[in-house]
C-alpha cells in the first residue's frame, strides 16, 4: 500500500511543482537525465548481476520487440485505410509501439511485485525497450520525417549511451559470477532507490490535459491498441500458446499493458511527427493506463 501512495503522491508533487512555478517549465530534463544516466544504470549494476539466467528471460525481453513489430504492422495498414498523412502514421507508431517501461514500469511493478520484480524490469526496459527505440525507433522517425541518421551514428547513440554501457557491464559481471563488495552494492542501491520517486515526480511535472481535437481518433486507435490490444496479444502468445506463467510472464505482461513512453514521443516530436499529438498521448495515456493496468492485475490474479 505504501508503494501505490508513494505512486501517486509523487505524480501530484510533480504537477503541483509545475502549477506552482515552483519547479522549472523544463525542470523535467534534468530529473529525467539523472533518472536515465544515474539510478537506471544504478539499478542495473544491481540487480543484473543477481539474476539466473534461463530462456525463460526471452520472454520479457521480446515485449519491446514486439510491440514496435506490431505497432508498425497494424498502424501501416490503419493509416493508409484512414487516409492518415506520413507524419501522423509515424507519430502514431512511435507513440503506441514503444512503452513507458522505466519511469512508469518501475514504480507500478515495484508496488505490485517488489522490489525483487525490478529485475524483470530491468531485462524489458534494457535490452528490449532502449535498444528497440535507438535502433527501429530511430528508423522509424527517419523514414517518416524525411531525416536521415546513417547506421554508424545510430551505433554510436547506443554505445555512449550510459545505462547500456552498466547494462553490458553488469552483464559480464553476471557472467563471470563476480560479486559486487557489499559497501559499493548498498551505494548502488541507494542511487537505485531514487529512480521511483524522482521519475514519478517527472511524469507528474509533464502531464498536460488538452482537448484532442481533430486527433481524437488517432489517439483513441493509439491507445487502444498500446493499453488494451498489445498486452492482449501477449497474454494470449504467451499464457495460452506458449503455455507460459509465473511472475516473470506477469510482469512481462504488465510491462506490455504500459503507458506510451515520453522517450519515444519526445523523439516523435523533436523529428516533427505531430508534436501535439505527441503530448496527448503522454498526457492522458498515462493517467489512463493506471485504470487499464489495474484490470490488467486483476485478470493475472484470476489465473
Amino acid at each position: 500500500m505504501s508503494n501505490l501512495i508513494l505512486l501517486f503522491l509523487c505524480i501530484a508533487l510533480g504537477a503541483m511543482l509545475r502549477k506552482g512555478k515552483i519547479l522549472p517549465e523544463n525542470g523535467h530534463v534534468a530529473l529525467n537525465a539523472f533518472v536515465i544516466n544515474i539510478s537506471l544504470a544504478a539499478l542495473c549494476l544491481f540487480y543484473i548481476p543477481k539474476i539466473e539466467f534461463d530462456l525463460k528471460l526471452i520472454f520479457p525481453v521480446a515485449v519491446a520487440w514486439l510491440n514496435i513489430f506490431f505497432a508498425i504492422l497494424l498502424f501501416t495498414f490503419a493509416g493508409k485505410k484512414f487516409g492518415w498523412n506520413k507524419s501522423l502514421i509515424g507519430a502514431v507508431i512511435m507513440c503506441a509501439g514503444f512503452g513507458n517501461t522505466s519511469f512508469v514500469g518501475i514504480p507500478v511493478i515495484s508496488a505490485l511485485y517488489g522490489n525483487e520484480g525490478l529485475k524483470t524490469v530491468m531485462l524489458v526496459d534494457q535490452p528490449g525497450s532502449f535498444v528497440a527505440l535507438s535502433t527501429v525507433g530511430i528508423a522509424v522517425v527517419n523514414f517518416y520525417s524525411g531525416s536521415h541518421s546513417s547506421a554508424g551514428e545510430i551505433l554510436k547513440k547506443i554505445i555512449r549511451f550510459p545505462p547500456f554501457i552498466t547494462f553490458l557491464l553488469a552483464i559480464f559481471l553476471n557472467i563471470f559470477q563476480f560479486h559486487v563488495p557489499e559497501v559499493l552494492d548498498d551505494v548502488l542501491s541507494k542511487l537505485g532507490a531514487t529512480t521511483v520517486p524522482l521519475a514519478l515526480v517527472s511524469v507528474g511535472s509533464q502531464l498536460r490535459f488538452e482537448s484532442p481535437g481533430p486527433y481524437t481518433k488517432p489517439l483513441a486507435a493509439g491507445l487502444l491498441f498500446k493499453l488494451i490490444i498489445f498486452p492482449l496479444i501477449i497474454f494470449i502468445l504467451y499464457c495460452l500458446i506458449l503455455k507460459q506463467n509465473g511472475e516473470v510472464i506477469e510482469i512481462s505482461l504488465m510491462e506490455a499493458a504500459m503507458a506510451p513512453m515520453i522517450t519515444s514521443a519526445i523523439l516523435a516530436s523533436s523529428h516533427d511527427l505531430e508534436p501535439k499529438l505527441c503530448n496527448l498521448f503522454i498526457g492522458i495515456g498515462i493517467p489512463l493506463s493506471f485504470l487499464t493496468l489495474a484490470l490488467w492485475y486483476l485478470v493475472l490474479q484470476q489465473l
